[in-house]
């Protein structure tokens, strides 16, 4: 792709993402989620294969769904209400208008089955986007107006994403795939808290972006599509292997590792809404995302491949050292006991 190009959807993207999460007027807020929709399906089809081309079609009508509904739910409440203000969304209808478009947005369960197409269908740093930044603008509208949202349907939608987000991934052997059922199982533990805390929905949101970025950087790094590539890579970055593997023990989360923090405070939270079955009921779902980040682990590190060579040096890739994967490596890793210094910030 032309540098110049490339340089315009990325700033479309940073623009359209700036322009939903700092607007108080609904009108404003769609204009922004639109302009991000349009930057990245060049992204998504610039390899011009037929799966991306697939991959886009599905994400193009999927986003104009929602954001189509999203539209017609401010435009009801606006009718009923008066109002064109993000927080004041009173009206019932329009809650579940609402919260029907950013779940398709998010990809949340029943509204999935359009993200792990799309993501396989992407290259890695396109999916990276996908899985990171794309979500930032309907998150930031969900903790806006979560308030006014039904807390039945949203822990419905929650259970259910973290289900369908673990069960699926247990079968994958394509490593996008199998990262786009752990978002949705994520978004899933975000959303089951949101009403009663925004704030650690938020602190969730941001350490899962960390963790996810640094595993799309490592696959990305050493050219790892699938799991029986991965078989092998370990010999190439031993190093690189080594603190993907802990990266994704603590996307998994396993404590003593950061990602073992936002999961934690959520029970807490959970238990002292005394909602204990719902918090008892996603723990044991996380079990199922627990397997495949181990598998995964256990194929970056731990198995030799097949016939394996003596002459492991040989093998080896002298890359430049990567400062920003290597950062955001020892935060997925190491931020746990920084845990009160962290909750006082958000």
């Amino acid at each position: 792709m032309n540098p110049h190009a490339k340089l315009v959807f990325t700033m479309s993207l940073v623009m359209g993402t700036s322009i939903t999460i700092s607007s108080n007027h609904w009108i404003l807020a769609w204009t922004g989620l639109e302009i991000n929709t349009l930057a990245i399906i060049p992204l998504i089809s610039k390899s011009h294969h037929p799966r991306a081309i697939e991959a886009t079609i599905k994400y193009f009508l999927t986003q104009s769904a929602a954001s189509a509904l999203i539209l017609f739910s401010s435009l009801t409440n606006a009718w009923f209400t008066g109002q064109w203000d993000i927080t004041q969304l009173n009206h019932p209808t329009s809650c579940l208008v609402l919260t029907t478009a950013i779940a398709i947005k998010l990809g949340l369960v029943p509204f999935h089955f359009w993200f792990p197409e799309v993501l396989q269908g992407s290259s890695m740093i396109t999916a990276l986007l996908l899985s990171t930044l794309m979500k930032l603008p309907p998150i930031t509208l969900l903790l806006i107006t979560s308030q006014s949202l039904d807390p039945s349907m949203l822990t419905f939608l929650a259970i259910s994403s973290a289900l369908i987000g673990g069960w699926m991934g247990l079968n994958q052997t394509q490593t996008r795939k199998i990262l786009a059922f752990s978002s949705i199982s994520h978004l899933g533990w975000m959303i089951v808290v949101i009403t009663y805390n925004p704030n650690l929905t938020f602190l969730t949101f941001t350490l899962y972006v960390v963790m996810t970025t640094t595993v799309f950087l490592s696959l990305n790094q050493i050219k790892v599509l699938k799991l029986s590539t991965m078989l092998i890579s370990w010999t190439k970055t031993p190093t690189l292997n080594a603190s993907m593997m802990l990266t994704l023990l603590s996307l998994a989360g396993l404590p003593p590792l950061t990602g073992f923090m936002p999961k934690w405070l959520i029970i807490q939270e959970l238990t002292k809404q005394e909602m204990t079955p719902t918090a008892t009921i996603i723990t044991l779902l996380s079990l199922l995302g627990l397997f495949f980040y181990l598998r995964l682990a256990y194929h970056s590190t731990i198995t030799l491949p097949p016939n394996s060579s003596n002459h492991m040096k040989l093998w080896r890739i002298n890359k430049t050292p990567n400062t920003p994967t290597a950062i955001l490596s020892a935060l997925s890793t190491s931020l746990l006991p920084l845990s009160p210094l962290i909750i006082t910030m958000f």
